[in-house]
């Protein structure tokens, strides 16, 4: 097993459990066996699911599980009651709270059989097998473009290599030149010390990165500790999850060329905005708060995700949840990933995950809970194919997963776009935010004030959600993206 992938498997405890959780919801009834069967041909071509993450004597290392059986990981499951949305989320939490069996592969699949006149799936799995990006293309290489595939309908390459490409690169590849640069340095340097022979100014330049990797390392060693919220909270074992209505990705990106500024700039703004008001809510003052997310950085080209494993940095986000202006506070997350793009936090983080996965679990979550004080959140955006997918037959409606947070950290937001839409969902320790419907219903409503607020050009002055409602109405509702 790597280094990497050795940090990710001892970083599980109690209250953090290193699962990916996702959520598929369905707009027919998906069949148990068919499931089964195409689980059997597609998810199990990847030979690592059916080994189990062996750490023995102070090695981690992968082995195959004599006695897999995949009823034992696709299983059935129900909803009760009106087996809607809140019931769904429910039982999403629940799973999310739940740690796989370490005795086996660690993943499961839950199909629920009854969600809103449809089905839904729910996936578990540990993030040391892979990270999100990797398993979001393995979930992808399960479903098909159209009910009843044929050989030439199967989801093209193409996307991989074209609009994926590009949008990961906006999404969660900040820093690509600066990134290519350091890995393709690194595995000169990984080539042994021939290479500094036979290309006597390769020395200099390692020296050179190495010296600014470490003075990013002393810059996050620097950093303060987050400021003490709700959201920073003792952690607890039971999870919550929840998910707002989806947004139309048209309309977001309209927004992002009006302000000149990334998509990705827009959403996690919206979500700073959403944690405002919730804090609000709970009494807090956040008159010029400031707090921390990281945001996971891909580290390989998307075509190449496939191939499993954890290759990411972290970088740490200012989200100015002060900023009662949405606008002002667009601005600001794009001022602060500008920043960051021009860092080597990516590769720095890359680096101390590796060097932990060599250490002993204590020495390894000491680490780790001095970097996750620094920050109160974990916020990931990943983008996936803008066209219906469909799954054993089924049309998949919503998409949504959730990556873990590691040390003390108790939230994480998540951003998937789908289908000309970005679904927004968030998973939160129970004693720091009990009731994260308040946060994602907030969502929405955050980017329809910052839809508003450019509508109108009126950038100045904090706007209000009930002041877009109102406006609209007495506007005749003027119909949103419209040349009008």
């Amino acid at each position: 097993m790597s280094k990497v992938d050795t940090a990710w498997l001892r970083m599980e405890k109690p209250t953090s459990l290193m699962m990916i959780t996702g959520v598929l919801m369905f707009e027919q009834h998906l069949d148990i066996a068919q499931l089964r069967e195409l689980v059997a041909e597609r998810f199990l071509a990847f030979e690592r699911f059916r080994q189990k993450a062996v750490d023995l004597g102070g090695a981690c290392y992968w082995e195959h599980d004599p006695d897999f059986d995949l009823e034992w990981h696709v299983r059935l499951t129900a909803l009760p009651g009106e087996a809607g949305k809140p019931e769904l989320q429910r039982l999403v939490s629940q799973l999310a709270s739940t740690a796989l069996d370490h005795s086996k592969p660690l993943w499961q699949f839950h199909l629920v059989e009854n969600h809103n006149g449809g089905s839904a799936l729910i996936a578990r799995v540990h993030h040391c097998y892979a990270d999100g990006i990797a398993l979001i293309q393995v979930l992808l290489s399960l479903t098909d473009v159209s009910a009843q595939p044929r050989a030439r309908d199967a989801l093209p390459e193409a996307w991989l290599k074209q609009d994926g490409q590009r949008i990961t690169q906006r999404f969660v590849y900040p820093g690509k030149r600066q990134v290519d640069r350091a890995v393709k340095l690194g595995g000169k340097m990984l080539d042994g010390s021939r290479a500094l022979y036979r290309d006597p100014t390769l020395a200099a330049v390692l020296a050179r990165e190495g010296g600014e990797v470490a003075r990013e390392l002393g810059a996050a060693l620097a950093l303060s500790d987050d400021p003490p919220t709700a959201l920073k909270a003792k952690l607890g074992v039971r999870k919550r999850c929840a998910w707002a209505d989806p947004v139309d990705l048209a309309e977001v990106k309209a927004v992002g060329r009006a302000l000149d500024c990334t998509v990705n700039d827009v959403l996690l703004a919206c979500a700073a905005g959403a944690l405002r008001h919730y804090l609000i809510e709970r009494g807090e003052c956040v008159d010029g708060l400031t707090i921390r997310a990281t945001v996971p950085v891909n580290l390989r080209p998307l075509e190449h995700a496939k191939k499993l494993g954890n290759h990411f940095g972290l970088v740490f986000l200012e989200l100015p949840v002060g900023e009662p202006n949405p606008v002002a506070r667009v601005r600001r997350v794009a001022q602060d990933m500008n920043r960051i793009k021009s860092s080597r936090q990516a590769i720095m983080t890359f680096g101390a995950l590796a060097a932990l996965g060599m250490t002993p679990t204590p020495v390894q979550r000491m680490a780790l809970d001095m970097f996750s004080r620094k920050a109160s959140t974990v916020a990931t955006n990943v983008p996936g194919p803008q066209v219906p997918l469909y799954l054993a037959g089924a049309r998949i409606s919503e998409f949504m997963f959730w990556v873990p947070q590691t040390g003390s950290i108790g939230l994480g937001l998540s951003i998937l776009s789908y289908n000309g839409r970005v679904h927004f969902g968030l998973i939160a320790d129970a004693k720091s935010v009990p009731d994260p419907d308040i946060v994602t219903a907030r969502f929405g409503k955050e980017f329809e004030t910052l839809l508003y607020a450019v509508l109108m050009e009126d950038w100045e002055a904090p706007i209000e959600p009930a002041d877009v409602q109102d406006t609209l109405r007495r506007l005749g509702e003027i119909p949103v993206g419209s040349q009008d």
